[in-house]
């Protein structure tokens, strides 16, 4: 059974730095696309920064240059370093794979940016 195990949310002061992680079974097989999702209080879930099939990465425009996402295949982990946090990146964020036995979702981590 494929699961995707999130960690690394916590608090952190505006302008700090935190980096998610996302490890999966390592049973997805070919990975089409992964990518990083978030959900503040009261709207809906947005994506954050999307690596889909055939390789370009998109980021929100509220994020782009101050988050990467990244892999380690040998890890079988995937990441997403945020830098230059602002209040208004407080949210759960859910890290998203997908593959040829279909679509899988981490449990969400929460990240609070407050001083």
């Amino acid at each position: 059974q494929v699961r995707l195990v999130e960690s690394g949310g916590g608090l952190v002061q505006p302008g700090g730095s935190l980096r998610l992680s996302c490890a999966d079974s390592g049973n997805i097989g070919s990975i089409y696309a992964m990518g990083w999702y978030r959900q503040a209080p009261g709207k809906q879930r947005e994506s954050v920064a999307i690596v889909p099939s055939g390789g370009s990465t998109y980021y929100a425009d509220s994020v782009k240059g101050r988050f990467t996402i990244t892999r380690d295949n040998a890890k079988n982990t995937m990441y997403l370093q945020m830098n230059s946090l602002k209040p208004e990146d407080t949210a759960v964020y859910f890290c998203y794979v997908s593959g040829r036995a279909g679509q899988y979702w981490g449990q969400g981590t929460q990240v609070t940016v407050s001083s």
